[in-house]
């Protein structure tokens, strides 16, 4: 908490003390392979986000509401769980459960066909991860306690989404003159080949960011 000299004071008791002492068995953490591991999940979003609307397109609006009534539910579900996942090891396992279910989306893409069943398959692994999304945000703040960490950090995340951002509409433009593919399903696909790339990134970034695992204690 900020003092009237603007400096941050010691933290109080509670969760974030709670933290640093449940994490002493913990995995390491290497901050600049985190950043590393940040870079690259913002630039596969950045880069994906805009095929959600063409793989989404066989979805009922129905399937939407239903889908946002069971993320609010998983999410306070998961709240409730805060006091038993605020460790690093619960961190990397449920990044870890996050990123498998995105590389099994991106999978899905390049090897199903398209239609409803994989629409559905793809927005189910989307809605996971965004269940855990507030959690795994909130224990990042806690995980970097720097002020200049945290500016590096979100800087590095939104160059990454920018730079997807700007290759995905690149991607799309040279697909469509040099190669004439104009069948917004063929892009996609197109597309996901490279975020297949980028997804064994993220994961070798993630891991590399939580060194000693092996010596970590089951919980």
């Amino acid at each position: 908490m900020p003092t009237p000299t603007g400096k941050a004071s010691p933290p109080e008791k509670g969760l974030t003390t709670e933290v640093l002492l449940e994490d002493a068995e913990g995995p390491g953490f290497s901050f600049p392979w985190f950043v590393s591991y940040k870079f690259f999940n913002s630039l596969f979003l950045g880069l994906s986000i805009g095929s959600v609307f063409t793989l989404y397109a066989p979805l009922d609006p129905s399937t939407f509401s239903a889908g946002g009534i069971g993320l609010a539910i998983a999410t306070l579900l998961i709240a409730t769980q805060y006091h038993r996942l605020f460790t690093r090891l619960w961190f990397f396992r449920l990044s870890v459960l996050v990123e498998a279910a995105i590389l099994s989306g991106v999978i899905a893409v390049l090897t199903m066909e398209s239609g409803q069943r994989l629409a559905l398959f793809i927005y189910l692994g989307y809605q996971l991860s965004f269940a855990f999304g507030s959690y795994l945000v909130r224990f990042e703040t806690l995980l970097i306690s720097s002020e200049e960490q945290l500016k590096t950090l979100d800087i590095a995340k939104q160059a990454a989404y920018l730079l997807g951002m700007g290759l995905a509409w690149l991607t799309y433009r040279v697909l469509e003159s040099r190669w004439a593919i104009e069948d917004a399903d063929a892009q996609v696909k197109a597309l996901y080949g490279v975020l297949l790339i980028i997804e064994a990134a993220v994961f070798f970034t993630l891991l590399k960011s939580f060194p000693n695992r092996s010596k970590t204690v089951s919980v």
